[in-house]
């Protein structure tokens, strides 16, 4: 097994319990934890820009969770502003300092790519996750986005839409 297969498993297993309620369980049902993975050593293999990094913490060869960091591309943000663009620890080993860790290091390595500002989006119903960022001293800043589900032109069903609210960060007190 390679990092991206764990992080494909993580990122499967963390969904699954996290979004429960938040997305339909067909959506969630729908993934594979062997095309997540595809999509994550792509994303490795070949990253968008030189700036985009992905941090994995492990424990005796498995990956119990992964932090992705990246430019933001939000069209009120600049060069020197990141974006966490995941964060997820394996249900089974939450609560145990990984989570906060992986942010810790993400921000050390956004520093050293000369970000100034971190923004991550998480859900308005996921009013944990919120919390989590939250008690590390990110702050939502009012901007919301909304997130289409499903492009699939043939459901006849109401797409689903995920709401989001972005937190931002200060990590520097260089202007």
């Amino acid at each position: 097994m390679t990092d991206v297969d764990g992080v494909g498993e993580v990122n499967l297993a963390s969904w699954r319990e996290r979004l429960s309620g938040i997305l339909p369980d067909e959506v969630l049902m729908s993934l594979s934890a062997d095309d997540l993975a595809m999509a994550w050593a792509s994303g490795v293999m070949n990253p968008p820009s030189p700036r985009h990094r992905l941090l994995v913490a492990a424990e005796d060869g498995r990956v119990l969770g992964y932090i992705a960091l990246a430019p933001c591309t939000d069209p009120d943000s600049d060069d020197r502003t990141g974006e966490i663009v995941a964060l997820e620890v394996d249900p089974a080993h939450q609560r145990q300092g990984h989570g906060s860790r992986l942010m810790t290091a993400a921000v050390d390595v956004a520093r050293t790519e000369g970000f100034v500002s971190l923004a991550v989006w998480c859900p308005l119903a996921d009013e944990t996750r919120r919390a989590f960022w939250q008690s590390a001293g990110w702050e939502p800043d009012t901007a919301l986005r909304d997130l289409l589900m499903s492009d699939d032109p043939t459901d006849e069903e109401e797409p689903t839409v995920l709401r989001e609210a972005r937190l931002m960060v200060a990590i520097s007190d260089q202007g």
